[in-house]
């Protein structure tokens, strides 16, 4: 049977070991898919390393364009990231009738709709699996093997880099810089390392989650993002102490009234499973009102872990290559004529619980005062621990838990709470997720 043919734009690290596994595995590969996948054209500005990884079995070019326009191509596989000419490429894919594999999370967060239009009118498909938890399968779980439920939310430890640095701040008692440098120095932090430590990779791939959960158009510009830079290993010591761990997540979460999207440092129960996942890995909880809790766990980044997804997507294409466009599993997993309007709830309007810790002075009245307060706003209190002062000092800790609360009114509390005489300086808030059903 004719071989799919396959342009693959960007040979470095995914695209090094896309070509890897494809060459390693292409008779188990050609078994499920049903006739051979072959990576017939490369393009990359390093023609040596190109040269050097393909053996002459490819025609490689240093001009993308070259590969999206070639009338033998039949799905392009884009791995060169960022927000221009990977829009440019993917879109001038699509209008020659090309489908599309994409790792690229920041590109269909910024431009998913756009892409995803555009390749629903032309009758092609966009393929993503890679772009979210590298090797993890999660957007296939939540376009298929899920779509009998409603599903009520998701929460993910979706970036490695931060997973990394704060299990190593939990099991070593570092501070954050210097275990961000440790990460760049084993080569799982980037010399630039702001999209993963500002939570900004992370709220990429909530929010392609978000719209395949909840069937709504994709709207990063609405997520909340919030990284672990200001995170303190006192913190999370304070929260080992209470039973809980402090993960990156990402969190999407259905509501009345709307959808939650929010990335942020999150104490989470030690006793639940994602709370386990230590170092670089990646783990994604759902939870659908048939089948419960389901925990997707793996690496989330990587040549071959990442590779996995993207050969697992021209699989998929392959396979589905001369099916009618109608009866394909839709891009965001919802009919687009079916998509649903509910919004992105401010953050202000979100409803967690929180971990507060304030700096106090040790003497009569300060509880009471602090206490008085969350009363007044309607937070109820869960737990509280309060720190023996150093010796010689007349402050110390005062740690709070509380039950479910709005955003909005925590913010009135702390604002209320920081200008007490009996409080030195600003109270520490970190947001609480249980988990549960």
């Amino acid at each position: 049977m004719k071989p799919i043919n396959v342009g693959l734009l960007g040979i470095g690290t995914v695209g090094g070991g896309t070509w890897t596994v494809l060459q390693r595995n292409q008779e188990e590969i050609s078994r499920r898919a049903g006739r051979p996948i072959a990576i017939t054209r490369v393009a990359d500005r390093n023609l040596d390393l190109a040269r050097r990884l393909t053996a002459g079995q490819a025609r490689l070019t240093d001009d993308a364009f070259d590969v999206v326009r070639d009338p033998a191509i039949d799905i392009v596989v884009e791995l060169i990231g960022g927000y221009t000419v990977a829009r440019e490429l993917v879109m001038e894919a699509i209008a020659h009738g090309k489908h599309v594999v994409t790792a690229n999370k920041a590109l269909l967060a910024v431009h998913g709709n756009e892409i995803f239009a555009a390749a629903q009118k032309r009758g092609v498909m966009v393929a993503f699996e890679a772009a979210v938890a590298g090797g993890i399968p999660i957007i296939k779980a939540l376009r298929e093997g899920l779509s009998a439920n409603r599903i009520q939310w998701v929460a993910g430890i979706i970036n490695g880099t931060t997973n990394f640095i704060l299990s190593e701040m939990r099991d070593k008692g570092l501070p954050f810089e210097t275990v961000l440098k440790e990460a760049q120095q084993l080569g799982y932090a980037e010399a630039d390392p702001t999209f993963d430590i500002e939570g900004v990779d992370a709220a990429h791939k909530a929010t392609l989650m978000a719209a395949i959960a909840f069937g709504i158009p994709i709207q990063f510009d609405k997520a909340y993002v919030e990284g672990i830079t200001r995170l303190e290993a006192v913190d999370i010591q304070y929260a080992e102490q209470l039973g809980y761990r402090i993960k990156l997540l990402g969190v999407a979460k259905r509501r009345e009234q709307g959808v939650e999207l929010r990335v942020h440092p999150t104490l989470v129960p030690a006793k639940r499973l994602i709370a386990n996942v230590e170092g670089a890995m990646n783990a994604v909880l759902v939870w659908g009102d048939a089948v419960g809790a389901t925990l997707y766990y793996g690496k989330g980044a990587g040549a071959e872990p990442t590779a996995s997804a993207v050969i697992a997507d021209l699989v998929d294409v392959t396979r589905l290559h001369t099916a009618d466009p109608q009866n394909r599993v839709p891009h965001l997993a919802f009919q687009p004529d079916r998509m649903s309007d509910l919004p992105i709830l401010p953050m202000e309007e979100v409803e967690t619980a929180y971990y507060l810790r304030l700096r106090a002075l040790d003497k009569p009245g300060v509880l009471a005062d602090v206490t008085r307060i969350l009363a007044d706003l309607s937070i109820s209190i869960d737990a509280m621990m309060q720190k023996e002062p150093e010796e010689g000092e007349d402050q110390t800790d005062v740690v709070i838990l509380t039950h479910q609360a709005c955003e909005k009114d925590v913010n009135n509390a702390i604002t209320r709470i920081q200008v007490l005489d009996s409080i030195r300086g600003q109270v520490t808030r970190i947001r609480m997720e249980e988990l549960k059903g």
